[in-house]
């Protein structure tokens, strides 16, 4: 497969990932209600199940949707790097500004990607059980 039809297959697969990202986000938060909130609007306890799966296994596919998204953002940067580089060197000013921008987006990135398995919850005691 040539470059530009590579191009058009990875975009095309970038836009459907972010739209099933953001459908099932809106599932999770919106339909698929945690214990409490479910239990309001259907006035008793109840399971909440889309195609048998809970929102849990959702949670889940919304994860692994994720993942696949940002892989195929690699190859996305990966096919667009010369431009990307051509672009940045021209609408950045000099070399320092340079440095200081790319160093600034790679302690964000990195800090994004690692936080969440290094920082500890507040753990506090729990008078009943919840499931979310």
């Amino acid at each position: 497969m040539d470059k530009p039809k590579a191009n058009i297959v990875i975009d095309t697969l970038m836009f459907l990932c972010m739209m099933a990202i953001v459908g099932i986000g809106m599932l999770i938060k919106f339909i698929l209600l945690p214990g409490k909130k479910a239990a309001v609007v259907y006035g008793r306890k109840v399971d909440l199940l889309l195609f048998g799966l809970d929102r849990h296994a959702w949670g889940t596919i919304h994860l692994i949707v994720a993942f696949v998204f940002l892989g195929l953002l690699a190859l996305h940067i990966i096919f667009h790097w010369k431009m990307i580089f051509v672009l940045y060197r021209r609408l950045s000013g000099n070399k320092v500004t340079r440095r200081i921008i790319v160093t600034l987006v790679v302690i964000v990135s990195v800090s994004l990607v690692v936080l969440p398995w290094i920082i500890k919850p507040e753990v506090q005691e729990s008078s009943q059980k919840r499931r979310h």
